[in-house]
Order: C-alpha cells, then structure tokens, then sequence
C-alpha cells in the first residue's frame, strides 16, 4: 500500500471565512467555508481517495478491505471497520458557538457512538485578533450552570485567551470550548459528530430562527473542574519532532523542518497522518511512493509503512499524528 491523498469535504458555515479555499490552492468560488474535514470517516461524510490505483475508493471501503494493515492491527480489534480519527481544517470568520462533548461512556449510551477528545493546534490568528475559549475559569454547578445560559452570562464562567500561530489546546470530552472570531486552526478529534451545543449567543439563521441549544443533555456532559491553564506548552524545535499532545486516542507531534529528515515507524503498530500548515515537501516510504506535501494538505500513510523519507523544499511544518 502507498500513501493517501483525500478530496476535501468543504462545509459551508454562518460563521466561516475566506481563509480555506486559497490555503488548500483550490480554484473554486465558495465563501464561507467554515471547515474543510481532511480525514473523515463520519457516516454520509466519508473521504475519497484523490490518487492512485485506488482513487474513487472511500476511506470506509479502505478499512474493511485492508484493515490492520491499513490502521494497525490493535487499532482494527478496537476500532473494527470505524477508521478513529478525524481530521479539519477549520476557519472561524465569526465565534463558534459553545459546546461540549460527551465522553465514550455517555456518547455510547445516548447515541451509539464514540464520544469526542480533541485538539486544535492554531495556523493563524487573523493579525493578532483571534481567540478562543477552553474549559471553566470558575467553579459553578450544573444548576447554576443552566441558569447562566438562561440569562446570557455563561460566558463569564470560560476561560478566554488571545491565540497565536503554533498556539496548542487539548480538548478532553466533557470541557467547554468555543472556537473563537479570526481561528485559523487544524484539528484532531475522535470520530464523531456528537456535539452539545451549550450556547450561540442569540443568534438567528436566515429564517430568523435561534438555533437549537442542548441545556438537559450538556450538564451531565460536562466537566466541572477547573484548571489554572488550559493551553498546551511545549518548546517550539527545529528539524526535530516535538511532541505536543499524548492520550488513549491520538498521539500528535509537530515537525518544523528546514533539513531532510527520515522518520522511522518500524515498531509502530498504527497508521500515521500528516497535516501540513507551512511549506512544502516530498514524503516518500519505504517502498519508494512519493507525494509533495504542501500546506493546505494531509496524507494518511497505511500501518504498513516502516518508514518516511521527508525532503524539504526550503522550509516545511506539518503536524504527525497517530493512534
């Protein structure tokens, strides 16, 4: 098997940008692209294959035809035919709306699915503009947390902070959270379309209609506690990897690379995906199968690989992440 390219899943938002469609070099008329789901396996929205002998092919066919050799073979006894992860480029023109995500206990038992863990690592921050918002800045109660969306001031209970590019925050299920105006971000998540919508600032759709909120379901969902930081920090490098987030669903680290580097997954039971932000290169396996990376693109490299040739064109920055 070689490496996978994927057509993108364009999502058209009310709060998206015009930062995608020119980031991914594609030549078409879309406004308002909120997210751009790379690596998807989400029933009804499931990647193609882009190159290759099996171009047509979507990522759902892939896993049920290889599978361990195409996610590992402990992914595939735990996973089975549902490939783990999801993969998107997200562009927030406009604040998200306040959310939550159960866990895989409280997901499985409501909705049949996995819950949801994420992590967003920020491309660009719109000139210094953008923020987001990430778990509690003060203890409150699942009542006094219903009543605070009931009066508009739930926002005042979330820790809010001005982002820069490289920026990184870890999502647990169950923290609140809230892409904010001017995000530019990659995401890592589970695979799952499971989303608690906890608040949307009184917005109305073009029917002058608010959108649904889910108050009852979000308060058991919810954790609680809080923390003094909720960024991720680590020590920016070059030309070797850092790792940044580590946790039952993914493991995630990020290459700033201006030499050529060969990257070894001989003893790593798992498929690796890379998402480029900066720069481009030419990724090519063990067996010889090249691609250019270029920013704006991912590429799934199957359990099979043993190892990654990269070669840099000047300077180039993706992310690794695996299972």
């Amino acid at each position: 098997m070689y490496p996978f390219k994927f057509n993108p899943i364009l999502k058209s938002t009310i709060w998206g940008g015009e930062k995608i469609i020119p980031f991914k070099h594609l030549n078409i008329e879309q406004p308002q692209v909120g997210e751009s789901w790379e690596i998807s396996n989400v029933p009804g929205d499931e990647s193609v294959v882009a190159n290759g002998t099996e171009a047509g092919k979507n990522l759902s066919q892939l896993v049920k035809e290889y599978k361990g050799s195409l996610v590992g073979d402990s992914n595939y006894q735990r996973f089975g035919d549902n490939f783990p992860l999801l993969i998107k480029f997200i562009d927030a023109c406009d604040d998200l709306s306040i959310q939550v995500h159960p866990d895989d206990e409280l997901a499985k038992k409501r909705h049949n699915s996995m819950g949801k863990t994420e992590m967003w690592y920020v491309i660009d921050n719109a000139g210094g503009k953008a923020h987001l918002r990430s778990g509690l800045s003060k203890k409150i109660t699942p009542d006094e947390y219903a009543a605070m969306i009931a009066d508009n001031t739930i926002c005042d209970a979330l820790a809010d902070y001005a982002v820069q590019p490289g920026d990184v925050f870890f999502l647990p299920a169950g923290r609140i959270h809230s892409i904010g105006a001017g995000c530019f971000i990659a995401e890592i998540q589970q695979t799952s379309n499971v989303t608690y919508r906890i608040y949307d600032f009184n917005r109305k759709d073009k029917n002058g209609n608010t959108r649904e909120l889910h108050t009852e379901l979000s308060k058991d969902a919810i954790d609680y506690s809080v923390e003094e930081d909720y960024r991720t920090h680590y020590t920016p490098k070059q030309n070797e990897s850092v790792e940044l987030v580590t946790c039952p669903y993914f493991t995630t680290s990020v290459y700033d690379l201006t030499e050529n580097m060969t990257i070894d997954y001989s003893e790593l039971d798992s498929f690796v995906i890379y998402i480029c932000m900066e720069g481009t290169c030419t990724v090519t396996d063990g067996d010889g199968n090249s691609l250019e990376l270029q920013a704006g693109e991912s590429i799934l490299f199957p359990a099979t690989t043993k190892e990654v040739k990269v070669t840099v064109e000047g300077h180039v920055k993706f992310l690794e992440t695996y299972v």
